[in-house]
């Protein structure tokens, strides 16, 4: 996983009633302030852990490069 101070991955399980896992879910989140953390991106419904962790570090990579491709073109903005 690409290494960011301010996003990173989550996999959360949803238990049932009964206690066994009955489908993974998979989230971005942004680190908004010191306590605060915001989902930027989120997918439910995996069939596995596994599934779900691979499905996040696919998106966070991807989320990354869009940000530092962002702030590539504010800085060539700044000096226009």
């Amino acid at each position: 996983m690409a290494a960011s101070k301010k996003y990173e991955s989550r996999v959360i399980a949803s238990v049932a009633s009964e206690g066994f896992v009955q489908e993974w879910s998979a989230e971005i989140i942004r680190r908004a302030t010191a306590t605060k953390t915001v989902v930027s991106k989120a997918q439910g419904g995996f069939a596995s852990e596994a599934e779900a962790q691979v499905w996040a570090e696919k998106e966070l990579a991807a989320f990354l490069e869009l940000n530092e491709r962002n702030k590539i073109k504010s800085r060539n903005k700044k000096r226009d």
